[in-house]
């Protein structure tokens, strides 16, 4: 008995706290944003937002999400039930899932896989079928519509962000995404990347189809898009997956290229503050980002929605791509063969 709880047992209660000491956190991040955006919007336009329940408005996530509980899940008669409500689920799920390879510190890691790169790129592709399985469960045109627009979107700005992840590969020399963050000691990778900074910066606006990439949802054609048949907390878990979205692509932009848990300089007063600390802010501040593009820009039409994507992107980062693997050759930090 005593060998089966050092085994397995004790292992299992472990990682159980490991995961649930990042998802209890993360999940009242994720309503916290939904409160932050409506603030900031509402800052942006001149108005006061929400203000009434709590202090400052301060439970009304709370609030919503209890409203979003008690309400009656409607499912359309002629849809796949199943499959209806698969749908959110697994959008939500996957939305979770990756942080179990986000590094917060050194060595604060649920999974420290050597091919966390690869595991975050591979839940990221896998994002596209919740909605795409949403948008043919619901049996409407509408949501079908909207299902295959994000699709092709999310595909589209796959690609680029692909050529990006592997230039950040060849920098770091690993896909194990704590080496990355270390191999930034020197330098973040947002200086001599930049323009893949901002082109992985502008495809995570894509792949979450936040705006001004939010054609899948176009109220005035599509009447929300994939989702427009869901209700209550069906609907609510594909909102959470939404901004859960948003704050793992906040994440991976700053461990791929503004060096994670590090301070900006390794200098006091830098160094005093903790690494989860720095890493926080840097989450809240390109979330934030976010936040600011939705209350500045109009909504592309798809045609420029798709050039940028082919037409910009893909060049821009295929062409650094092939730079960045020169430059490390000629100076020797990549090896010939």
């Amino acid at each position: 008995m005593a060998n089966f709880w050092a085994s397995y047992a004790w292992p299992t209660v472990l990682t159980a706290a490991e995961v649930l000491a990042v998802i209890v956190p993360l999940l009242v991040a994720i309503a916290y944003l939904t409160y932050a955006e409506r603030k900031v919007l509402a800052a942006m336009q001149l108005r006061k937002g929400p203000n009434v329940v709590g202090p400052f408005g301060l439970l009304q996530p709370f609030a919503d999400g209890l409203k979003l509980f008690i309400k009656e899940t409607v499912i359309p008669s002629g849809a796949n039930r199943v499959v209806f409500i698969l749908a959110p689920v697994l959008t939500f799920t996957l939305s979770l899932i990756a942080w179990a390879v986000i590094p917060f510190a050194q060595g604060v890691v649920i999974a420290n896989i050597n091919v966390g790169l690869l595991y975050l790129f591979a839940i990221s592709s896998l994002g596209v079928y919740g909605i795409i399985i949403a948008g043919w469960a619901s049996n409407s045109r509408y949501a079908f519509l909207g299902a295959l627009r994000s699709a092709a979107q999310m595909v589209s700005y796959e690609v680029a962000a692909g050529f990006v992840l592997v230039t950040v590969l060849l920098c770091a020399g690993s896909l194990n995404l704590s080496k990355i963050v270390l191999a930034q000691r020197h330098i973040w990778f947002a200086v001599p990347l930049l323009p893949m900074f901002v082109v992985f910066y502008i495809s995570g606006l894509a792949e979450t189809n936040r705006t001004p990439f939010d054609l899948p949802e176009g109220e005035s054609e599509l009447v929300a898009g994939y989702f427009v048949e869901y209700s209550a907390m069906a609907f609510a878990l594909f909102y959470l997956g939404e901004y859960g979205n948003i704050l793992l692509v906040s994440a991976m932009s700053s461990v791929l290229f503004l060096g994670g848990w590090l301070p900006p300089f390794p200098v006091a007063p830098f160094t005093w503050v903790p690494g989860p600390l720095w890493f926080a802010f840097k989450v809240a501040v390109l979330a934030f980002g976010f936040l600011w593009v939705r209350a500045t820009f109009p909504r592309f039409r798809y045609d420029q929605l798709m050039r940028l994507g082919w037409k910009v992107f893909l060049p821009l980062s295929l062409g650094w791509l092939v730079l960045t693997a020169g430059v490390l050759l000629v100076l020797g930090w990549l090896p010939a063969h």
